[in-house]
């Protein structure tokens, strides 16, 4: 039953589920289009991800005090998380954009070329996932949605 009262775990909790609905609102100002599958989605404004891990550390901080190993532990993890966002995730996501070009100028040369018959299948076919990561403004409005939504959540609920 201590899990029901770890408030790291659950101010990371709802870091994630608050910056995956937020991002709704976000998209539907920006591109006047209501996309709802990114509740469920990785990247976009802002980075759930970076929100979590900062969510968490902030918890860990206003728990077991800035100076605790625990609170390095989970620092350097909220770190790591946040390059890897913008660094490696980011590029794949880039490299997944070329591809999926490729792809669509081969089907357009293949079209072209002769009379290619569509097959539902094809059509039914997959793009590869071009939002994988983060650009560096999404990963940093991400961190301080964790660190403001923890803060919040400490204040009503702890103190």
């Amino acid at each position: 039953m201590e899990l029901f009262m770890n408030f790291p775990f659950w101010s990371a909790l709802a870091a994630i589920f608050f910056a995956q609905f937020v991002k709704v609102p976000i998209t539907f100002i920006a591109t006047k289009r209501l996309d709802w599958s990114l509740l469920t989605s990785t990247g976009g404004m802002p980075s759930s991800h970076s929100a979590a891990v900062t969510a968490l550390s902030t918890g860990v901080a206003l728990e077991a005090g800035l100076d605790s190993a625990l609170f390095a532990v989970s620092a350097v993890f909220a770190i790591i998380t946040m390059f890897d966002a913008t660094g490696v995730r980011r590029q794949a996501g880039e490299q997944a954009i070329v591809l999926n070009k490729l792809v669509a100028d081969f089907q357009k040369f293949l079209d072209e070329a002769k009379d290619w018959q569509k097959k539902p299948e094809q059509e039914k076919r997959q793009e590869l996932k071009e939002l994988l990561g983060h650009k560096p403004i999404e990963v940093l409005f991400g961190g301080l949605t964790g660190v403001l939504l923890t803060l919040v959540l400490y204040y009503f609920f702890i103190m």
